[in-house]
């Protein structure tokens, strides 16, 4: 990757950030001509989803500036909201400046569940279900023996006992939990596919009836970590001394951990990174979402997914860890248009690089989010697409836009019906 073609990026219009991308080794020519088609065929996106009536896009942008384990990248993110793509670029390069992120992945293994009830004897059904666990893993690879082909499959079972809620008026039940390697897949019809090739067997095994068998979204077996660490000297921001900052950071990440309030944004703010990716690169970010905000409270409160906090030097120091099972391959990755540019726009080349890249955008957004908080607010960074979203709103066009939006940010008033009046006077001045 040439990084000096990237230089002034976000001024660059749309031709010149594709050519950009291009003569920075990121793109080929190829892959400017297909941008064209990134649209999703009527077709397909009928043979996606039922009662198809029309496609509803989102803007696809690329953050830059991040190095991911001694590796460049070039960051597809799909979203609508302001201000997002620039923090991420902003906080990765500061990052960058301090030797970028390190990442730790865990072994990608996938939890699928049975739900067992009406168990006569659970002591029987326990000992039953740990006595034929490798009779139990065999039946559930031999639902899916091409998985196993490729090296993964059934690994390990584990059982967990649900007491009854008299409270809640729920019932007993016994929770069979299947691990699963799903290898470059997310795994979700592989995971259910193995599932239904044990129920049955695991009715016999417990004397209890099935009340389901699906996967679960809550990967516990499949966490991504991310870590950076941060000179004072590269903290500095305007009136506020690196250590100031450092400090009012750290504090702001303190509030998030013991204020489940704070701590609800301060996550939302995390996944506006994360969603934006997983869903450029195809996945399910409503699985990765929830499975996120469940890991947040799994201390029994709801705290803040990172940590910041200060190194024996003196340095910032940021960790976030979160499950991430996402794909490569497989879904809608395998066929969106979209989804393929940004797996080309991005070059990852497994599932583990991709979890790698995700949470460190979750890092960098963070660390964007709380320094803004600490020190100048959070309004002044989405100041200027929020003038240029009212212009469009109003009714500009073209060069109106940013005429209309230079003067709304000088306005007392940031509003719809400011953006309308200062348009009309413009629009008159013109005549």
């Amino acid at each position: 990757m040439d990084k000096t073609h990237l230089d002034k990026f976000y001024k660059k219009n749309h031709a010149e950030r594709m050519k950009a991308l291009i003569a920075a080794d990121i793109l080929t020519s190829d892959d400017l001509l297909l941008t064209d088609a990134l649209h999703l065929t009527d077709e397909l996106a009928d043979n996606m989803i039922e009662n198809h009536l029309a496609n509803y896009e989102l803007p696809l942008g690329a953050a830059l500036n991040f190095l991911v384990d001694g590796k460049e990248y070039v960051v597809p993110m799909a979203i609508e909201e302001p201000s997002v793509i620039a923090a991420a670029s902003a906080g990765a390069k500061i990052i960058a400046q301090a030797g970028g992120f390190k990442t730790t992945i865990s072994d990608r293994t996938m939890i699928g569940q049975v739900a067992l009830k009406d168990i006569p004897d659970l002591t029987v059904a326990k000992s039953n279900l740990v006595q034929h666990k490798k009779a139990i893993l065999k039946k559930a690879n031999d639902a899916h023996p091409s998985i196993v082909a490729r090296g993964g499959g059934a690994t390990d079972l584990f059982v967990r006992f649900i007491e009854a809620d008299n409270e809640a008026a729920t019932p007993e039940f016994l929770v069979v939990h299947l691990h699963v390697s799903t290898l470059e897949a997310m795994g979700a019809n592989i995971i259910n596919t193995m599932l239904e090739g044990i129920t049955a067997y695991l009715e016999e095994l417990t004397g209890g009836t099935a009340l389901m068998s699906i996967l679960s979204n809550y990967a516990t077996e499949c966490l991504a970590s991310a870590v950076c660490q941060i000179p004072v000297d590269l903290l500095k921001k305007n009136d506020y001394t690196g250590e100031e900052v450092r400090d009012r950071l750290i504090e702001a990440s303190q509030l998030a951990y013991v204020d489940p309030y704070r701590a609800v944004t301060h996550n939302k703010g995390i996944m506006n990174g994360i969603d934006a990716v997983v869903l450029a690169s195809g996945n399910d970010w409503r699985a990765i979402s929830a499975g996120a905000h469940a890991y947040a409270s799994h201390s029994g409160q709801y705290r803040s997914l990172s940590v910041w906090k200060k190194a024996d030097n003196g340095d910032l120091i940021g960790q976030l860890t979160l499950p991430l099972p996402v794909g490569s391959v497989g879904g809608s990755i395998s066929i969106h248009p979209a989804a393929q540019f940004s797996k080309r726009l991005m070059g990852y080349q497994s599932a583990k690089e991709l979890e790698a890249v995700i949470v460190s955008v979750g890092l960098a957004q963070n660390f964007s989010a709380l320094k803004a908080l600490v020190t100048e607010g959070i309004q002044k960074g989405h100041m200027g697409l929020q003038a240029r979203s009212l212009a469009i709103s109003a009714g500009a066009s073209g060069n109106a836009i940013e005429k209309v939006a230079e003067q709304l940010k000088q306005s007392k008033n940031m509003n719809l019906a400011t953006a309308k009046a200062l348009l009309q006077e413009i629009l008159t001045l013109e005549e």
